[in-house]
């Protein structure tokens, strides 16, 4: 019962590290880089 479990953990682990390493490769990773421009009103007035 106990080997099993363990089989089955261990199959576990090496399907996420290759999924892991699969999102890596192929997966979409690039930022999206946008310029944004908002006024600030800081609101000095003594």
């Amino acid at each position: 019962m106990g080997q099993i479990i363990f089989k089955a953990i261990f199959i576990l682990i090496i399907l996420a590290a290759l999924a892991l390493v699969g999102y890596a490769y192929l997966g979409d990773m690039n930022p999206s880089v946008t310029d944004s421009r908002v006024p600030v009103d800081l609101n000095v007035s003594q």
